[in-house]
C-alpha cells in the first residue's frame, strides 16, 4: 500500500449542522491521522477546510465530485465521520475510486459519526463497492490499532460476525411456520401499498428499495409528494388540527412551550403538526396505503415543522380519530406503520411486523431507532437506541402520560415542531434489519431486552446524546458490541415488544419465515431466541 494516505471527510447539506458539529469532526480527524502517522504513513486531507463557511465537510454532491477529481483513483482513502453525514455527496467518488478505502467512527453519541458511518456503510454495501470500517473511543485501543496496521498493510480488516446464521440452520416452530404462509398468501394476493413521500432523505441510498426487489414481497411504491402533503396540511380546518391537541392533552401529553419560535417549542408548530398528522392519513386512506413514510428532509423542512410528532402519532395505536370525506373513521383501532426519514427496508420490516405481530394478537406498534451509542453498565453493554421522535408512546414508560414533546434542535429542524420523548419500558423486544446486498434483498432478526436504567443514567445519555429525543436502552442477546457494527448495514433498527420472552422469540420466527417465504435472505443474530 502506498505510504500516503486520503483523508476525505463528509457532513451534512445543512449549514448549520456542518458548523455545530465541525469542532468534533476536527477532534477526530486528529487522532485518526495521529495514530496513521504513528505507523509511519503520511496523511493528505482530499479537501480544504472553508473559511467562509467555517467548516471542512463535503457538504454537497457537487462539492464531493470537485473533491474526488483531485483524488488519486488508486490511493489508499480514509473517511472518518464524527457526525451524521449525507452518503450521496461521496458515493459517486466511492464507486469508481480503484484504491481500498477505510471507513471510520469515533465512538461518540455526539453528533453522531456512529450512524453517520452505518448508513454509509449500508450505501457501499448495497453498492456493490469494496470497504473496510473500523471505530474507536479514542483511536489507540489494540482493536482499532492492530487492524489499523493490517489494512496499511494492504490486508482485509477482519470482524467476527459468527452471531448471524443463515435462517436454513434453524427449525422453526410450526405456528411460526403457519402464521407465515398465511400471511405471505395474503400478501401475495391482495398486495399492499407502500406510500413514498419523495425518495432518498438525506441521500440515504441504503434506504431505496429497488422496485424489481419490492415487487416480489407483494409490496409495490406509491410515489407521493411532500409538496401535496404541504398543500393538504393548509385545506385542514383549523377546528380538526384543535382537536388533536385537545386529545393529546386528554391522554396526559405534556408539552414544553416557548415564546421564541426560532428556539422554543410554540402552539403554531405543534397545531401545524396536527395538520399535517390528519393530512397524512386522509392522503394515506385515498390511496390506499398499507404503510407511509414521510421524508421531511429536504424541502418540507423549509415549509412546515418536524413530522416526528405525526410520525409517532401514527405508529400508535391510540391515537386521536380521523375521517374521511365519507365519515368513516381511518385506519380504526390499528396504527398507520410509518417509516421515519422514508427508510423504505424499515417501511418493509414494519408492514410486515404490524401483520404479524396482529396475527399474534399482539400490540403491533414498531418504530426503527437509530444505532446511536451504547456503554457498558453494570456489567452488561447496553445500547442508546435513539430516533428524532417517531416512536410510538405504547413503547414508552406510562405511555401518553410518560410522553413529552420538545422543540427539534434549531440546527437541524430550522422550524420546530414536537419530539415524541420518552423512556421505553423494560420488556422482550424482537430487533431486526431489512437491507440490500449483492442485489438481494436480505433481513437479519435477533431478540433483546430493553431495560430500565436510573433516571441519573438515562439523563446522562441523554445528555450526551440528543435529549428531546426518545430513548431506548437495549441489550442484544449473544451480539457484542463490534458484531453488531461489523454486521449492521444500516443507520436504523427495527423494535417491536413482545409480552414476555417465550412470545418474543415465537414472534421473531414467524417473522423471519415471513420474510423467508416472500423472498428475502434471511439470517438469524445472537442468542436467546428459542431455535436449536
Amino acid at each position: 500500500m502506498s505510504a500516503t494516505i486520503y483523508l476525505v471527510a463528509n457532513g451534512d447539506l445543512r449549514l448549520s449542522a456542518n458548523q455545530k458539529c465541525w469542532p468534533a469532526q476536527e477532534q477526530a480527524e486528529a487522532v485518526v491521522v495521529a495514530a496513521i502517522e504513528k505507523q509511519g504513513r503520511t496523511v493528505v486531507r482530499g479537501h480544504a477546510y472553508d473559511p467562509v463557511k467555517k467548516h471542512g465537510f463535503i457538504d454537497s454532491q457537487k462539492r464531493g465530485m470537485e473533491v474526488f477529481r483531485s483524488i488519486p483513483r488508486d490511493a489508499p482513502l480514509v473517511v472518518v465521520e464524527a457526525v451524521w453525514q449525507y452518503s450521496h455527496h461521496l458515493l459517486h467518488g466511492l464507486y469508481s475510486h480503484q484504491g481500498p478505502i477505510l471507513t471510520v467512527a469515533n465512538w461518540s453519541g455526539q453528533w453522531p459519526g456512529l450512524v453517520g458511518m452505518l448508513n454509509l456503510n449500508g450505501s457501499l454495501t448495497k453498492a456493490g463497492v469494496r470497504y473496510d470500517t473500523l471505530w474507536s473511543v479514542d483511536f489507540t485501543d489494540a482493536y482499532f490499532t492492530e487492524k489499523l496496521e493490517r489494512w496499511l498493510k494492504g490486508e482485509a480488516v477482519v470482524h467476527d460476525t459468527s452471531h448471524a446464521r443463515p435462517l436454513g440452520e434453524f427449525k422453526l416452530p410450526a405456528k411460526a411456520e403457519q402464521i407465515a404462509a398465511a400471511e405471505a398468501g395474503r400478501l401475495k394476493n391482495d398486495k399492499a401499498i407502500m406510500g413514498v413521500f419523495d425518495e432518498g432523505c438525506m441521500g440515504m441510498y441504503n434506504a431505496i428499495i429497488p422496485d424489481e426487489l419490492l415487487h416480489p414481497t407483494g409490496v409495490f411504491k406509491e410515489r407521493l409528494s411532500q409538496s401535496a402533503l404541504y398543500a393538504a396540511m393548509r385545506e385542514v380546518p383549523e377546528a380538526e388540527a384543535r382537536a388533536v391537541r385537545a386529545w393529546l392533552d386528554e391522554r396526559g401529553m405534556k408539552f414544553v412551550l416557548g415564546p421564541n419560535e426560532e428556539t422554543d417549542l410554540t402552539e403554531a408548530q405543534i397545531l401545524d403538526q396536527c395538520k399535517m398528522y390528519i393530512a397524512a392519513l386522509r392522503i394515506a386512506g385515498d390511496f390506499g396505503c398499507d404503510t407511509i413514510g414521510i421524508q421531511y428532509q429536504q424541502g418540507l423542512k423549509d415549509l412546515a415543522p418536524a413530522s416526528d410528532l405525526v410520525e409517532g402519532l401514527l405508529n400508535n395505536t391510540d391515537r386521536p380519530e380521523v375521517r374521511d370525506a365519507s365519515g368513516k373513521v381511518l385506519y380504526a383501532g390499528q396504527p398507520l406503520p410509518h417509516f421515519n426519514e422514508v427508510d423504505e427496508c424499515a417501511g418493509l420490516d414494519g408492514l410486515l411486523t404490524h401483520r404479524v405481530w396482529s396475527a399474534l394478537g399482539f400490540p403491533s406498534e414498531n418504530t426503527l431507532h437509530d444505532v446511536r451509542y451504547g456503554e457498558d453498565y453494570n456489567g452488561e453493554f447496553v445500547w442508546v437506541f435513539e430516533i428524532s421522535g417517531a416512536a410510538p408512546p405504547a413503547h414508552f414508560i406510562d405511555g401518553w402520560k410518560g410522553t413529552v414533546g420538545e422543540r427539534q434542535p434549531p440546527m437541524y429542524f430550522r422550524l420546530g415542531g414536537s419530539t415524541v420523548k420518552g423512556v421505553s419500558k423494560p420488556g422482550e423486544i424482537v430487533w431486526s434489519r431489512v437491507f440490500v446486498d449483492n442485489g438481494k434483498l436480505k433481513a437479519d432478526l435477533g431478540r433483546a431486552k430493553v431495560i430500565e436504567l436510573p433516571q441519573e443514567e438515562t439523563e446522562r445519555r441523554w445528555q450526551i446524546t440528543t435529549p428531546q429525543w426518545p430513548v431506548m436502552h437495549a441489550v442484544t442477546y449473544g451480539v457484542s458490541r463490534d458484531q453488531m457494527m461489523a454486521r449492521h448495514k444500516a443507520n436504523h433498527i427495527q423494535v417491536a415488544y413482545a409480552p414476555d420472552a417465550a412470545w418474543a422469540n415465537l414472534a421473531l420466527a414467524a417473522k423471519a419465515a415471513l420474510f423467508r417465504d416472500l423472498g428475502l435472505e434471511v439470517s438469524l443474530c445472537g442468542s436467546e431466541h428459542g431455535l436449536g
